[in-house]
């Protein structure tokens, strides 16, 4: 049985293989030419992004849509047969249609070929038909590679609709990348879950500064240890004369540095220098890591003049959901 859900693979390997073959052909009538036509279309609409499809490819499209939506491109999906039944007002003149059907034959989207031509709604279809009904009233086809459908026995739509989704996914994310959209804006999108935790910035993490995270470098190391036992977050932050940071005493450094600890011992005297600091517009995600790698607990916040401003412990991530 392993062997079937190999060949399985293999084929849809082999389609992905014909479509990225077919994204290399430039020509007037090839794939790769209407891809970019595509894109120019999209990006020169002042509405949505529309996509539909009826059946596996109606499944197909709705994924699409969404994926359109969460990078940037505004997008709904509007099922065909619904369309036949009110739904067409969905679409507005300032909108684009991309439509999904294997064989480009498909009856229900007729009636939606039929109300993009009449109002002059660019129509982008994605079909293996060639000279199909979607075909020919499309104003631009991505038309699929021939390609082996993966279960030979019944046809039914597998290979063609990993192409199409592919397709799709291309389309997205080529335009995410050249309208510049930035892990801001998906954040914005996406603030739930632990995606959304992840892209958050260190500023929505940290906690503000406070007097007992930091002491100066003159401090006696007695008073420095009472703050770090104030603090509760595992170290304290050594300031210079002009307030920047110039170094941190954890309790591994105090462990580290106790037989060579006496009564007249300073701050300066025990403090790890340059230590490893943040921006508050970093990512969530990048303190996680460090703190991660490096098998620490926290980690100061800087300004652009080295002042710490706040602080990051492990324990703000899991409150967060940054894990």
């Amino acid at each position: 049985m392993n062997q079937t859900a190999i060949d399985v693979l293999k084929k849809e390997q082999a389609g992905l293989t014909a479509l990225i073959a077919a994204m290399a052909d430039h020509l007037e009538h090839g794939f790769g030419a209407a891809f970019d036509l595509t894109l120019e279309a999209i990006k020169a609409i002042k509405g949505r992004v529309i996509v539909t499809g009826m059946g596996k490819s109606g499944h197909i499209a709705r994924k699409i849509a969404a994926t359109f939506a969460s990078t940037g491109t505004l997008s709904s999906f509007v099922h065909p047969g619904e369309a036949l039944h009110g739904d067409l007002g969905m679409i507005s003149t300032n909108d684009i249609i991309i439509a999904l059907s294997n064989s480009g034959g498909t009856a229900e989207l007729a009636g939606i070929i039929s109300y993009a031509n009449r109002y002059n709604i660019p129509l982008i279809g994605i079909t293996s038909g060639k000279g199909s009904s979607l075909d020919q009233g499309a104003n631009i086809t991505l038309l699929l590679p021939k390609a082996d459908e993966a279960c030979h026995v019944t046809q039914a739509p597998t290979t063609s609709t990993l192409m199409a989704l592919a397709v799709g996914d291309a389309l997205a994310v080529t335009l995410m990348k050249r309208r510049g959209f930035t892990s801001d804006d998906f954040h914005r999108f996406h603030p739930g879950g632990k995606l959304g935790a992840a892209l958050k910035k260190v500023s929505d993490v940290m906690r503000p500064i406070e007097d007992v995270y930091l002491c100066n470098e003159t401090l006696h190391i007695a008073k420095a240890v009472d703050q770090i036992n104030q603090g509760g977050v595992g170290c304290v932050g050594i300031t210079a004369k002009n307030g920047s940071l110039t170094g941190i005493i954890t309790d591994g450094d105090l462990r580290r540095h106790y037989s060579e600890l006496d009564k007249d011992s300073l701050a300066a005297d025990v403090m790890t220098t340059n230590p490893i600091s943040l921006l508050a517009d970093d990512l969530a995600a990048k303190g996680l890591n460090i703190l991660s790698q490096k098998k620490i607990t926290s980690l100061f916040v800087l300004d652009g003049s080295a002042k710490p401003i706040g602080l990051i412990h492990i324990h703000d991530f899991l409150e967060e959901g940054v894990i």
